[in-house]
């Protein structure tokens, strides 16, 4: 669920970007039915896109080809679309929905569902099970608001973890993002925070969005509306500690999604607002 997106100076924005070899390559539109797309993963087997949309949508995922045409409709029947904010996958193909929007810090039912490869050839699909996970830090519902760090829109898995990219939606924003750490294990965790760094203290610009990691895992990627943030050079998963560099993607939308197509090249989409967006792109890391 997204609030307080803020796309006025948008169209000023778009008409003064000078065109360079970094900007956004747009592959195609978005079928006009998913509206809210929220996070994307990426099969280079097949080459599709599978994605999901927000709460107040299906419970269902989608599979995009190559042209942005949908390809399948997977209804995922056991589970149920709160506010799913994310979507990934493992090193064996089994898809990941992060039920974990929390725009007002007040849930206590947080998950992630497992949806099996041979599952995603099924029109009725059934998640082979469910993370319930909690975090040790958050003693309110809600907290105060200079505390409103317990939102997610972004994470990925790795290694048979889940790493998980927080959305700060506190009073008086100064770009923290908390990485939190969950066992990819079906029953009830408490996330393990794992460490913490800073984007800029422009929450239009810098609120992070989705959460990435390349084939090889040696990069992470996070995502806001005009730029994206890359780590490198870390050591086994304390992805903060490495090398940390914001690249401008000169383009601002309501841009909610990301995946590594491969080692060097990411697809990102966004959302169609105020005649802006609803694309899928590419964008190449030099």
């Amino acid at each position: 669920m997204k609030k307080f997106f803020l796309l006025g100076i948008s169209v000023a924005l778009l008409a003064c970007q000078q065109q360079s070899n970094n900007d956004l390559k747009e592959l195609y539109s978005l079928p006009k039915k998913l509206k809210e797309v929220s996070g994307i993963t990426y099969f280079p087997k097949n080459n599709l896109l599978y994605t999901l949309e927000d709460s107040g949508n299906k419970n269902a995922i989608y599979a995009l080809n190559s042209d942005g045409k949908l390809a399948k409709t997977i209804t995922i029947t056991n589970a149920t679309n709160v506010d799913w904010e994310d979507i990934t996958k493992d090193k064996n193909d089994n898809i990941y929905i992060g039920d974990f929007g929390n725009n007002d810090n007040e849930r206590k039912d947080l998950c992630i569902y497992k949806v099996a490869k041979n599952e995603l050839n099924k029109d009725m699909a059934v998640a082979e099970y469910k993370v319930s996970f909690s975090y040790p830090e958050q003693t309110e519902f809600p907290p105060k608001k200079k505390e409103l760090f317990y939102d997610v829109e972004g994470f990925f898995e790795n290694g048979n973890y889940f790493y998980l990219f927080t959305k700060n939606r506190s009073k008086n924003f100064d770009g923290t993002v908390f990485i939190y750490k969950i066992l990819n294990a079906p029953g009830t965790q408490k996330a393990t925070r794992i460490g913490e760094f800073k984007t800029c203290d422009n929450y239009n610009h810098c609120v992070l969005t989705s959460a990435t990691i390349s084939p090889d895992g040696k990069k992470v990627v996070v995502l806001s509306h005009d730029k994206i943030v890359l780590f490198k050079d870390f050591k086994g998963d304390l992805f903060h500690k490495g090398t940390q560099t914001e690249i401008k993607l000169n383009h601002f939308s309501q841009k909610e999604a990301i995946v590594f197509k491969d080692n060097s090249t990411l697809l990102i989409a966004d959302e169609k607002t105020n005649k802006v967006g609803g694309n899928v792109y590419e964008f190449k890391l030099k």
